[in-house]
């Protein structure tokens, strides 16, 4: 370097840093640039994209983006919130590794509690099977419910050996209830009741044992209770809490649901705020103040592929909540939101299962920029079967590895400044309340859920998405793009539905042959009458009960049986966006399980290998991914080579691959050969032609072209019905 060209760096204006010797471009400048290397493409087409939220992702974002934005001014643990609830990020405390065990028995699931705590877990996941959160003893359930995806609880004789050894004081505990947490924290207080250190064990911070009423109403169609029974636990439990457990959490409000539905970020964030606002006012109409509610909810949002987006739909969720609970009249301390995230169900898949490792590694990525309180990474093999110990050691590994070697626990707020996330939270946090807005102008969620307003809109994403997925416009790399026809499967244990259900009956049935002396009917009186109390005696009466006894279906039966009304509403479809295309896939591989062979697809390449390849390679693409055995070849020089070699092949389908300006010459000729020999076969030409063209092939026998913007679900479906039945 000479000495003209050093630059003094004492001399520098700090407010303009290193760079004012060259000149600052302007955004207009910019526009030019890129107008020019677009070539004559539209700008605002293909540098602009629409998302399912109804947002527009600019392709630059520049510090005036964000001038005026309302919430830039907060600090972290201040409102707005946007960049954290806690003034110090997570420097003193990181989130907690809070992943989900999936066991059947007590037992299992406290075994592998166990081992996952001594290596890494911060925090206990407790998912209970369907008819647990039903309030349903295993012998009163459908077999293939009891231990399908939870554990079966039903007697304090479980929730002990569930909690054996396992110190709550240091590990916290994390629970969807179901409509109701009542039951649960009843028997839960009295399994730690004779412990050591007695209920402050569980009751300690970051605790959440809740109900979601509404979430499971749309999530099934269904309750077992009613919504006022509903609530009036919901109040019970609360007020037990604020006495007995101030720390404790007993409202889960889940997003998950309509995620897994299909929905946008911006209606999961809607939906979850409006039920939580419903919630708010039931309990505020029972005497409660906003001050006991609002910190006894705990949010779940789910985390999808949209990385940037995720990042802002918690930090809007936290500006939004805080907003609402302020119009309450709430502190701000109560206007602090309690987030648990969770890797999206919605697109992780079955066929090749080991990428969903890298879709979790970037969904816990935006989790801890977004500022999550805890989190869930689901294991690669979780759409597939229940996961082991490696799988899930490799999920719960990406979080130590973000918070331990990656240090995302260092910066305060890591998404904090950035143009694109700022400008990105303010309008999401816009299209979400102007959503939030709607539901409650229109009645509040408990309406809308009944009337289905929320599972149509999540619908008609969801039909918005498949299309997309369909047509490949939205990739699955592995499932619509790029199948690995090679993988080798993962072996998925068969699981015996009836035994585990005789098993699971025959333990509750010795449970209640040890405790011959209880009476429910005692308990019924006292319970129907500690509603009529002040708050909080339904669950010292539900909790003495549990300690002659009862079982939690026996408290579900007894709080049921107040109110002869059970709400039903239009259920969520709850589904993977793989499954389009998995089912192709399975249909192939269930054929060649019965018949020994695959259906095959033959490449008719016209023309020299750079001719050809572009579209041979877009065309084997096309196909493999519905499970077809593409059979490709160096290129023919002549039609009736080509011809003979389709023929020969044996395949039912022959797809025409070269060069639109070539197709002239070879298309007409070779359609009208194969179909003269074999009018059964399937001729497909790809590339999309123009409607003269197309005309002419038509008549020559062309049956179906392929192209980007084809429906690649829709044509291998109708090759499958075709050709396997």
């Amino acid at each position: 370097m000479n000495e003209e060209a050093k630059v003094d760096i004492t001399q520098v204006d700090a407010e303009h840093g290193f760079f004012d010797e060259f000149e600052r471009p302007s955004k207009e400048k910019w526009k030019e640039e890129a107008i020019a290397a677009l070539k004559g493409a539209s700008f605002d087409k293909v540098l602009f994209t629409k998302t399912y939220e109804g947002l527009t992702i600019a392709p630059i974002y520049c510090a005036e983006d964000i001038e005026g934005l309302p919430h830039l001014g907060s600090k972290p643990g201040f409102p707005s919130f946007a960049r954290s609830t806690r003034a110090n990020g997570f420097l003193k405390e990181p989130w907690k590794i809070c992943q989900e065990i999936l066991a059947a028995f007590p037992t299992e699931f406290n075994e592998e509690a166990r081992h996952d705590v001594a290596r890494g877990q911060t925090a206990l996941n407790l998912v209970l099977d369907r008819p647990t959160r039903a309030g349903q003893d295993p012998a009163n359930a459908a077999q293939d419910e009891v231990g399908n995806r939870g554990v079966s609880l039903a007697s304090l004789g479980d929730l002990s050996t569930l909690l054996r050894d396992i110190d709550l004081e240091r590990v916290s505990l994390q629970c969807h209830a179901g409509a109701t947490s009542l039951p649960l924290i009843a028997g839960l207080a009295v399994a730690l009741r004779d412990s050591e250190k007695g209920t402050n064990r569980l009751y300690g911070a970051d605790a959440c044992v809740g109900g979601d009423p509404l979430g499971e109403l749309a999530a099934h169609g269904q309750l077992t209770l009613s919504l006022k029974a509903a609530y009036d636990c919901m109040y019970q439990a609360t007020v037990w809490a604020l006495r007995k457990a101030p720390k404790l959490q007993t409202i889960f409000v889940r997003g998950h649901p309509y995620h897994d539905a299909g929905a946008s970020s911006t209606e999961e964030v809607a939906f979850a705020l409006a039920t939580a606002t419903e919630y708010i006012r039931e309990l505020l109409g029972r005497g409660l103040s906003i001050e006991d509610v609002a910190p006894r909810i705990r949010f779940g949002f789910s985390l999808g592929s949209n990385f940037f987006m995720e990042i802002a739909k918690l930090r809007a969720a936290r500006v939004l909540w805080g907003q609402i609970v302020a119009a309450f009249g709430g502190s701000p301390d109560a206007q602090k939101m309690t987030i648990h995230g969770r890797s999206s169900a919605y697109n992780k898949t079955v066929f090749d299962p080991y990428v969903n490792m890298l879709r979790i590694t970037s969904e816990g990525f935006s989790g801890a920029v977004g500022g999550v309180d805890s989190l869930h990474l689901a294991p690669f093999d979780e759409p597939v079967r229940t996961p082991d110990r490696f799988s899930r050691r490799i999920a719960r590994n990406v979080q130590v590895v973000l918070q331990e070697e990656a240090r995302f626990t260092q910066p305060i707020d890591m998404g904090g400044g950035s143009y694109y996330i700022e400008k990105m939270t303010h309008e999401f946090a816009q299209a979400a309340w102007r959503l939030f807005q709607e539901i409650e102008k229109n009645g509040g969620m408990g309406a809308a859920v009944i009337a289905g307003t929320p599972q149509t809109l999540a619908a008609a994403t969801a039909a918005k998405r498949a299309k997309a997925i369909e047509t490949r416009a939205d990739v699955i790399l592995g499932t619509n793009m790029y199948a690995n026809l090679s993988e080798k499967k993962i072996e998925v244990p068969q699981i015996d539905r009836a035994a585990l259900k005789k098993a699971r009956v025959a333990e509750v049935d010795d449970y209640r042959r040890k405790h011959t002396h209880y009476s429910l009917g005692f308990d019924l009186t006292a319970i129907e009458k500690g509603f009529a109390g002040a708050g909080g005696e339904v669950v010292e009466l539900a909790i003495g009960a549990v300690g002659n006894g009862a079982t939690l279906g026996d408290l579900f039966e007894v709080l049921s049986g107040f109110d002869a009304e059970r709400p039903s509403a239009p259920p969520l479809k709850i589904t993977r966006a793989a499954e389009l295309f998995e089912r192709l896939r399975q249909r192939v591989e269930t054929k060649f399980a019965e018949e020994g062979k695959k259906v095959r697809l033959f490449l008719a390449n016209m023309g020299p290998i750079p001719q050809h390849k572009p579209r041979a390679d877009f065309a084997a693409g096309f196909f493999e991914v519905a499970g077809f055995e593409v059979l490709g070849n160096g290129g023919f020089a002549t039609v009736d080579a080509a011809a003979d070699a389709a023929l020969a092949s044996g395949a039912p389908v022959v797809v025409i691959c070269s060069t639109d300006a070539a197709y002239p010459d070879y298309v007409p000729a070779l359609a009208a050969r194969i179909k003269a020999e074999k009018p059964e076969m399937t001729v497909i030409v790809a590339g999309r032609q123009s409607p003269e063209v197309t005309a002419v092939f038509n008549a020559a026998g062309v049956d179906d072209y392929i192209h980007v913007r084809a429906n690649c679900c829709e044509i291998n479906n109708k090759l499958h019905e075709k050709y396997m039945g």
